[in-house]
């Protein structure tokens, strides 16, 4: 059996979105049970030269509905929206990029196979052309998860009792 692009990319997506949304709420409960600030969590790296945690969160968002708005678009760059500096606001970033994301069909996807995309970074002069598979599953797929486990591997370095379980989300499980 074939899989469709949609197939490999949009139910991977949602679940890890819809994981990581489930932190967050966890991050804020944690947050409120032990007396920490949210801005430690916000503002959390893993090291000095690394982007904070609500950084991870918004590339989350860029490299899923992001990613497919730049597909459409046929030009993808890093996003200058600065990040939430709330749980809310991050929260918010989540659940619009799953409400996009659920809107998103096997068709649209499927049209936009073989098509061009650029990557383009004018502060770096950089201009790199895909086709759209390409971009999404060798750039955006990986940076997606990239970030998504930055974010995880944060809040555990902050002590929250968080395990694999809750990165992986909503298993999509075969129905009885």
């Amino acid at each position: 059996m074939a899989i469709s692009l949609y197939d490999a990319l949009v139910p991977s997506w949602i679940q890890i979105v819809t994981a990581v949304r489930g932190l967050l709420d966890k991050a804020e409960t944690y947050c409120a049970e032990q007396g920490i600030a949210e801005g430690d969590i916000i503002t959390a790296r893993l090291a000095d030269d690394m982007m904070p945690f609500n950084m991870q969160i918004h590339w989350i968002a860029h490299h899923s509905m992001g990613a497919f708005k730049g597909v459409k678009a046929g030009l993808f760059q890093p996003t200058d929206t600065p990040p939430a500096q709330d749980f809310a606001g991050l929260k918010a970033e989540l659940d619009a990029a799953l409400e996009g994301l659920a809107q998103i069909t096997p068709d649209h996807m499927e049209y936009f196979e073989g098509s061009t995309v650029r990557f383009v970074v004018p502060a770096y002069n950089l201009d790199i052309a895909f086709t759209a598979e390409n971009f999404l599953l060798s750039f955006s797929q990986p940076n997606f998860y990239f970030h998504a486990t930055t974010a995880y591997d944060i809040l555990r370095g902050k002590g929250m009792a968080i395990g694999k379980v809750d990165f992986l989300g909503p298993l999509r499980i075969k129905a009885q």
